[in-house]
């Protein structure tokens, strides 16, 4: 079907503070992706690797079709997880019971990418068998790492990220603001001293200064914040005080290490008791977190109470140890690495402090999924799935110190249940059943944790790959929850067992067992969200087996569940069900109406499996109404749902057939070559477009024939340029430069980037040479 569609997706980190230049290192950064499909930026800690790669990637997006990811490393330890946490970067829902690498090499093996891995060097072998995966089973990704080792690959290319040079302090300094030390020195000593500026006073100084600490910025950072209470030369004689005391007299310099190490020791004792408990402490928790995250793993009601753990933490963020950003639920905050693994190692030295805090951070961890599996059925879903993918490098921790510390086990099987919504509704599913797996084998005894996590385990197995095993698993919980005589749990078991069935086509054994099932009514304990699905699941079958008025009469009274607790997610499911029998009773425009109102439901709480299905569905409706054009765009945007989902669809052979169904339909009104052109344009949309354009909130411009120019082929899906971008366009093909191009439209080079930019992510190019092509054909 197709070739391999593009996509232009960026998830780098949003720079909070300003780049000082590298212009070197970006542009041998950028020749050797060029050249080389596996770059890997080493240095010693605090030199800048993150930064660097996060700009040269920036760079370079353009020539990459499907766009560039990030895997950020930091906050991970368990070597298994790294292919888990690369798919969750590419967007990849993966359900098949294959090994996740080969499962991840199988979805991207025809994707143009760059891939980025943040802090390797704790991972180095799991990466190193990641890259060379990519580079041995794809040809169109390229890995960019950092990493303060290599990987040891033999196609691995090597950029040393170097200190900032740094001019000499008893030389010429008039041209000292081009030295990068010196401008970033000052940059951050301007945001705590309003109005500082390099002069011909204080430059030898600040020379001086970032000479002694080797030009590493991580080194100069925390110096500069210092300025808030010190001059420079009160800064360099104190700095300069201190490293004579290290060096216990020796005019031998520090090793560049011990530089950093010095630096961040400095900046420790200059913290007050309580932020350096807290900075200690809260290095336990990996990636970001929340003001209450902090409180609850930093305070102990003893040396650090409740009410002065913020406190603390302004203090750090005023001392560059914490930064804080935006996170999708409020203001987060977030220890670099480096930082980071010197508060591990002070909390380590203190007898029983680091157990102590980390199960404080998992049962908090803990607390906040219960909270939010009650709250699941009810109106704030949104609010909830962001958070959890927020604190997503936190669960991961928590879960690991439970199944690795002894005595832990029992509650990392807990945590792993209480999340079943988040792994199950949210995409979750191959990092669910890795966490699930192994809190069972932990955890072998007879206990309700155990009765639930099995029936979860069950149904994160149950996609056609694996329907035997759900099965096995589902009736495993089933039979221990009846034995415990926990009825919710045998409920929530009963659930997945007939769901299985639906899924095995089984259609006349499902509607009988859902028949039971909701005539039984909602047993003490039972998650209303399982309520409602054994609802959706019954009219499932009904719909499968033409009984469309029943399904509707079921949907009717499910949606009223739903709207009376404000829940959206089995909302969406009853949406669909909805579209699915009146597309039995041929009522297409109602179907349409019904499909469209479950996708803004679904993409909500990023439900890939139920946007897979409904586009399906839509895909059809829009056959039966004739509009075939528009059929072809949404399986294509339909086909690489699911790519990035299970090289299976999920459903019976009853769904398969209707997909198939349309898509014949649509070839023969169109012909191969129309219907092939559209069927890419629904490819190359993504996720959110994809869902944007089924439900009319957005156009899909059509891409070009396959070696021919891009050009509009219909004034429904022609390319429409602004006046102003059409000027830049024609000037882009008599080959003027960006500079050029501003000085022509008397604009700022910058305008002029930005309107090229857009004029490429709107034609779906890469390159201007495509642009002038394009003018030609328009021409």
């Amino acid at each position: 079907m197709g070739g391999s569609a593009p996509r232009r997706d960026r998830h780098l980190p949003v720079e909070t503070t300003s780049f000082v230049d590298r212009r070197g290192e970006l542009t041998e950064g950028r020749e050797l992706l060029a050249r080389a499909r596996l770059v890997t930026l080493t240095g010693p800690g605090g030199v800048g690797k993150t930064r660097l790669a996060a700009r040269i990637a920036a760079r370079v997006e353009r020539g990459f079709a499907d766009g560039v990811r990030l895997v950020q490393l930091a906050g991970l330890h368990d070597p298994a997880l790294v292919p888990v946490a690369a798919a969750d970067a590419l967007g990849l829902h993966d359900h098949s019971c294959r090994p996740p690498l080969d499962a991840l090499i199988e979805q991207v093996r025809d994707r143009r990418l760059l891939l980025v891995l943040d802090n390797c060097e704790h991972l180095l072998g799991a990466c190193a068998e990641l890259a060379a995966a990519l580079l041995h089973g794809t040809t169109g990704i390229r890995v960019l790492t950092t990493s303060r080792h290599r990987l040891g690959l033999t196609e691995e290319h090597l950029l040393e990220v170097r200190p900032l040079p740094v001019p000499d302090p008893d030389g010429d300094l008039s041209d000292a603001e081009g030295y990068p030390a010196l401008a970033l020195f000052a940059d951050r000593a301007a945001a705590v001293v309003p109005g500082f500026r390099l002069t011909a006073a204080n430059r030898p100084a600040v020379a001086r200064l970032c000479r002694r600490l080797d030009g590493l910025p991580l080194a100069i950072e925390l110096a500069a914040v210092r300025m808030r209470v010190l001059g420079v030369e009160q800064l360099l004689e104190r700095l300069d005080d201190r490293y004579r005391l290290l060096t216990a007299g020796s005019s031998a310099a520090l090793p560049r290490h011990q530089t950093l190490r010095a630096a961040v020791d400095w900046s420790h004792e200059l913290c007050t008791e309580q932020e350096q408990l807290v900075w200690a402490r809260a290095s336990v928790l990996a990636g970001s977190f929340d003001a209450r995250t902090a409180e609850a793993v930093c305070a102990d009601g003893e040396r650090v109470a409740s009410h002065e753990v913020l406190e603390a933490v302004a203090g750090l963020v005023d001392k560059s140890v914490l930064s804080r950003e935006e996170g999708p639920d409020g203001v987060r905050f977030r220890l670099l690495d480096t930082l980071r693994h010197y508060g591990l190692d002070r909390l380590g030295r203190r007898d029983g402090e680091e157990a102590a805090a980390r199960r404080r951070q998992r049962d908090w961890m803990q607390r906040r999924a219960a909270e939010s599996e009650r709250a699941w059925f009810g109106p704030g879903q949104r609010e909830i799935v962001s958070r959890l993918r927020a604190d997503q490098d936190s669960l991961r921790a928590a879960l690991d110190f439970s199944l690795t510390e002894p005595g832990e086990e029992l509650a990392g099987l807990r945590l792993a249940g209480t999340l079943w919504f988040y792994w199950h509704a949210c995409g979750a599913p191959r990092e669910g059943r890795y966490w699930l797996e192994r809190a069972l084998t932990a955890c072998p005894g007879p206990t309700r944790e155990r009765a639930r996590a099995l029936w979860i385990a069950g149904l994160l197995a149950g996609s056609q790959e694996d329907l035997t095993s759900g099965r096995r698993r589902a009736e495993e919980a089933r039979d221990l929850a009846r034995s415990l005589g926990d009825e919710a749990e045998a409920a929530h078991a009963e659930y997945v067992i007939g769901v299985l069935r639906l899924f095995n086509d089984d259609l006349t054994g499902a509607l009988e067992h859902f028949r039971a099932t909701v005539a039984r009514g909602r047993v003490p304990g039972q998650h209303l969200s399982m309520v409602g699905l054994d609802r959706v699941e019954l009219a499932c079958a009904l719909g499968f087996l033409g009984r469309a008025d029943e399904a509707v009469a079921v949907c009717v009274e499910t949606r009223r569940l739903c709207e009376e607790h404000g829940e959206e997610w089995v909302l969406s499911y009853v949406q669909r069900m909805l579209a699915l029998a009146h597309s039995v009773k041929r009522d297409w425009e109602r179907a349409e109406r019904h499909a469209q109102d479950a996708l803004r439901l679904k993409l909500a709480v990023r439900d890939v499996i139920g946007i897979g299905l409904t586009l399906d569905l839509l895909a059809q409706t829009a056959a039966r109404l004739g509009a075939f054009e528009r059929a072809a765009v949404l399986l294509g945007g339909s086909d690489r749902v699911w790519a990035d989902v299970d090289r299976f669809r999920w459903g019976s052979q009853a769904l398969g057939a209707t997909r198939l169904e349309s898509e014949s339909r649509a070839r023969e009104v169109l012909g191969a070559a129309a219907f092939e052109r559209s069927y890419r344009c629904g490819g190359s949309l993504g996720l959110a477009r994809a869902v944007g354009y089924a439900v009319g909130e957005e156009t899909a411009e059509r891409p070009p024939a396959q070696g021919a120019p891009h050009h509009a082929e219909g004034p429904a899906d022609a390319v429409r340029l602004t006046r102003r971008e059409s000027e830049v366009a024609q000037l882009v093909a008599l080959g003027l430069a960006n500079q050029q191009i501003a000085d022509r439209l008397v604009i700022a080079r910058r305008t002029a980037e930005g309107h090229v930019e857009r004029i490429l992510s709107k034609l779906g190019f890469s390159n201007r040479s495509q642009i002038a092509a394009w003018v030609t054909a328009q021409r």
